[in-house]
């Protein structure tokens, strides 16, 4: 009888943890703590369920198909959404806690199969173009997705709660459909209603590749837009540096230094040629190539559009120094692999 009741009280245990597992996966949450019981100030409202589109995933894998979002792990963000306006300056929407299913969850098991790999194996030069129900696009480069020192910061969403003021209880309207969110956006220009298709692409445009090249120098570099030449840029004794102080470490051969790094920020660089509107910040993808043809992908918005104020930094070397005169820093990255040396083009592309 003993043994009994001790299967049967077993049972029941897994039988309760099955079902808060369950919950957890469809984003369901406990009652909203509207008296403030504990310290988290982003579970005092009501969570919503937005219906959530099937999902396509294509382009340059092996392996397309239907993302299955129910066997994924659920993640949290917190996002100020804000829109431009088209008179001018910027919109707020209002604050919000979303719950859902992270692109680098989405995409972890696609087996990358990238139409330039003959040219240029490594990945950092793919990019991921998002489509909603609508036809709206946005774009978000390989390294936003799976480098940073932040992870799981794109998400699909699955269910919204708002995060009220306590002093005036502004209630921000919800959305009612699923959408994709980017929660390190200052600007949430791309966070499109109802994506229905994640598309995998690498850069489309070709360099010269001369693996080891040393000593290795470009002198000034070239600026581009959608093929166009727009501008050259060499050093400036104007410039304003800023220091990052970092522990540098690459994917493949890991500790480099932990040196710090000096320069200007790259936005403010290209700031003067590339212009901050809905399309760029939506599609916009730059393309960075050093002398050796070594090249990365990043979109407009994670240079240009970030609220975390981890940067990009243009790093100038001394005169005529290995792998000078320009160097690229990112500081938003875990690994060190989209630092290219010797930046010679830099592209934006639509």
């Amino acid at each position: 009888m003993y043994k009994v009741f001790t299967f049967s009280l077993m049972a029941i245990m897994l039988m309760s943890c099955a079902e808060t597992h369950e919950n957890v996966n469809v984003t369901t949450r406990q009652s909203p703590d509207t008296t403030d019981m504990t310290n988290n100030f982003y579970d005092n409202t009501e969570t919503v369920n937005l219906p959530v589109n099937e999902i396509v995933i294509d382009g340059e894998i092996s392996n397309p198909g239907i993302a299955d979002l129910k066997s994924m792990p659920v993640h949290s963000v917190i996002v100020k959404e804000t829109l431009l306006n088209s008179t001018g300056g910027d919109r707020f929407v209002g604050a919000y806690r979303y719950d859902g299913y992270s692109l680098f969850d989405i995409l972890n098991e696609r087996i990358i199969d990238k139409a330039n790999k003959e040219e240029f194996d490594p990945i950092i030069d793919l990019y991921v173009e998002v489509t909603g129900k609508k036809g709206e696009k946005v774009v978000f480069s390989w390294g936003e997705i799976y480098y940073p020192n932040n992870l799981h910061r794109i998400l699909i969403a699955g269910s919204v709660s708002r995060i009220v003021p306590s002093k005036t209880k502004e209630l921000w309207p919800l959305p009612a459909v699923s959408k994709i969110v980017a929660a390190n956006d200052l600007v949430t220009e791309r966070n499109i209603s109802e994506p229905v298709k994640i598309t995998v692409r690498s850069v489309r445009k070709s360099f010269k590749v001369v693996k080891g090249l040393s000593p290795m120098y470009s002198k000034n570099m070239t600026l581009f837009e959608n093929g166009k030449k727009t501008a050259s840029i060499s050093p400036s004794d104007e410039d304003e540096n800023v220091t990052f102080y970092t522990i540098f470490y690459g994917r493949g051969k890991g500790i480099h230094s932990t040196s710090p790094f000096s320069g200007i920020l790259l936005k403010e660089v290209l700031g003067d040629y590339y212009v901050s509107n809905r399309q760029n910040l939506r599609e916009g993808i730059i393309c960075i190539s050093g002398e050796d043809g070594y090249r990365s992908a990043l979109s407009f918005s994670e240079l240009f559009n970030r609220n975390d104020q981890q940067e990009f930094l243009l790093v100038t070397t001394e005169p005529g120094e290995d792998g000078g005169l320009f160097r690229i820093f990112a500081a938003a990255d875990f690994f060190s692999d989209r630092a290219i040396k010797s930046v010679k083009e830099i592209h934006l592309l639509r």
